[in-house]
């Protein structure tokens, strides 16, 4: 019988499930999707390959679970952040800096890449893990309209702008030492381009 690790059947799962997250986040970032296995991943992450089969039936719905559990973290963390903000416009700001962060952070492949790469089920999947933060967007944009600090566009335009603005890689492709002062004059962007006003 396999060893439990973490005392508890429940925490045996946890501690797998956080060891070949771990193990998948290295790999991704250092060779890419087409190069992981499941067997390379339960190998670094020290689990049996007969256990990993257990989590996971094969590297797709690994990736699936990862992406989600992934999301689902950054948008706790979003949602807490923003909440601590009580200006409109700060509030954007927060919104744009941790999104330009998480991308810095984070280099799984491309929307476009992961549609290539996973089956069509799966990659929906993963997609759908944008709607909570476009929703946190909209809040904030709608928000801001209503407090009369940015101008009166639509929503429906505004936050599709924004998003596709904070998606560009290379904004945040640049040395650690670069990535506030980026950051930063890409915030002064977004803040411009919505008409922001003055609180006074």
């Amino acid at each position: 019988m396999p060893k439990i690790i973490g005392g508890s059947l429940a925490g045996h799962r946890e501690e797998v499930r956080a060891r070949v997250f771990a193990a998948l986040r290295r790999q991704l970032y250092e060779r890419g999707f087409d190069a992981v296995t499941l067997a390379g991943v339960a190998a670094e992450a020290g689990v049996g390959r007969t256990a990993i089969y257990n989590h996971f039936t094969d590297k797709e719905h690994l990736l699936v679970a990862f992406v989600e559990e992934e999301a689902d973290r950054y948008v706790r963390r979003l949602r807490e952040a923003v909440a601590a903000v009580g200006d409109p416009v700060e509030r954007l700001a927060t919104f744009v800096r941790l999104q330009l962060r998480a991308l810095a952070e984070h280099h799984l492949p491309p929307g476009g890449a992961l549609a290539g790469t996973l089956a069509p089920a799966a990659y929906q999947r993963v997609a759908a893990h944008g709607d909570p933060i476009a929703e946190q967007l909209r809040e904030i944009v709608v928000a801001a309209i209503r407090a009369g600090r940015i101008e009166p566009e639509d929503p429906d335009v505004l936050v599709p702008m924004i998003t596709a603005a904070l998606a560009v890689r290379q904004v945040v492709d640049v040395p650690p030492d670069r990535l506030d002062q980026v950051v930063e004059a890409a915030v002064r962007f977004v803040l411009r381009a919505v008409g922001v006003k003055s609180s006074n």
